[in-house]
């Protein structure tokens, strides 16, 4: 939350309903959560992003796939030039179907072979 301020649309909510940050540094910090609390996350993360998306800005996900990676969480950013909150272009919408699909087939595929299956034996 505290990158978020002055860098996505919602500066106007921000200030209304939790103040300044110089004035509610508690707060800010309370709800920024994940960011300070990276060390807890052991999830491999992929972030999809486009590099012009105002409502979720780029540098949310850079901070904290960096963060991931400075811990040794798989993490990935994947930055669609031009694109916005959703991605126009079909070339992107394949790309990050795909992209998805070969994460989830990677990481979910992995954990359930880990898995022992459940049931009498």
């Amino acid at each position: 939350m505290i990158t978020g301020y002055g860098t996505d649309q919602y500066t106007w909510q921000y200030e209304n309903e939790i103040g300044l940050p110089w004035e509610g540094i508690d707060t800010y910090l309370k709800i920024s959560c994940p960011f300070f609390h990276a060390d807890r996350i052991e999830t491999p993360t992929l972030f999809l992003c486009g590099e012009r998306n105002f409502n979720v800005p780029l540098i949310n996900s850079e901070q904290m796939c960096q963060a991931l990676r400075s811990l040794g969480v798989p993490t990935q950013l994947v930055i669609y030039p031009g694109q916005f909150h959703g991605l126009g272009k079909p070339s992107y919408v394949e790309d990050r179907l795909e992209r998805m699909i070969e994460w989830y087939g990677r990481y979910l595929l992995e954990s359930s072979k880990e898995q022992p299956s459940g049931g009498a034996g």
